[in-house]
């Protein structure tokens, strides 16, 4: 049986104070095993930003665990979560985030340096994940010069730099139209597996949940299980 990359057990998140109090996960239980690519859908407002933001760290939750792997990273410090967000999780956000003044190949060199990996080591590995995805030829091209997909693609590259052991996606193809929205994510689908790393991905775009091992639905904090796509 493969392992647990991600796991939340009963996990609640609530903001505000006393009567202002708002409670926007509700227990979420969920596992992610090597390999997996899971699918979160559901209505705005449901939770999903938030459930993804403590997936990933970016958030404490107020009650329950997160693990990764075997760590409990529910209780950690701020400097210990940067670590963890560093080492072990890579984003890709809506828009590709990416830094107007760096290279496609930069814009990868400068989380190595923030793992103080040698130059060399960094340019060897960004430039194979470039050339896997297809963007060798644009390594020395800036963000502005780039297609929308280009864009996403540089974005889930930087995402693998580090090695995570879990890829956090929310709308990655909210900004595509349909082909290039399907290229993205099933790149992200074939790295998941080819590295037997974990995934999840918020979107709204049923087009794409084909290309996901499971599809979990988000309904008023809590995450509703269906069978497999």
């Amino acid at each position: 049986m493969k392992e647990n990359k991600l796991t939340l057990q009963d996990v609640k998140k609530t903001f505000g104070d006393g009567d202002q109090q708002v409670e926007v996960l509700k227990g979420i239980t969920l596992e992610v095993k090597a390999g997996e690519f899971v699918a979160v859908v559901g209505p705005s407002g449901s939770g999903k930003s938030t459930f993804l933001s403590v997936s990933g760290a970016l958030l404490s939750p107020t009650s329950g665990r997160i693990m990764i792997g075997n760590q409990d990273i529910s209780t950690l410090h701020a400097k210990e979560l940067n670590q963890i967000r560093l080492k072990n999780i890579g984003f890709v956000f809506q828009s590709a985030n990416l830094i107007p003044y760096l290279t496609v190949r930069d814009q990868l060199l400068l989380l190595s340096e923030l793992e103080h990996q040698t130059h060399k080591e960094a340019e060897k590995k960004a430039d194979g994940l470039l050339e896997r995805l297809g963007l060798l030829h644009r390594k020395n091209h800036y963000p502005e010069q780039l297609s929308g997909g280009e864009r996403q693609r540089t974005a889930i590259a930087r995402a693998w730099m580090n090695d995570p052991e879990i890829i956090l996606a929310d709308e990655p193809t909210a900004s595509l139209d349909s082909e290039r929205g399907r290229t993205v994510v099933q790149m992200l689908a074939d790295e998941v597996k080819l590295r037997e790393k974990a995934a999840i991905m918020v979107t709204h775009d049923q087009r794409m949940l084909d290309l996901c091992n499971r599809v979990v639905y988000m309904e008023d904090g809590q995450l509703i299980s269906k069978p497999s796509v």
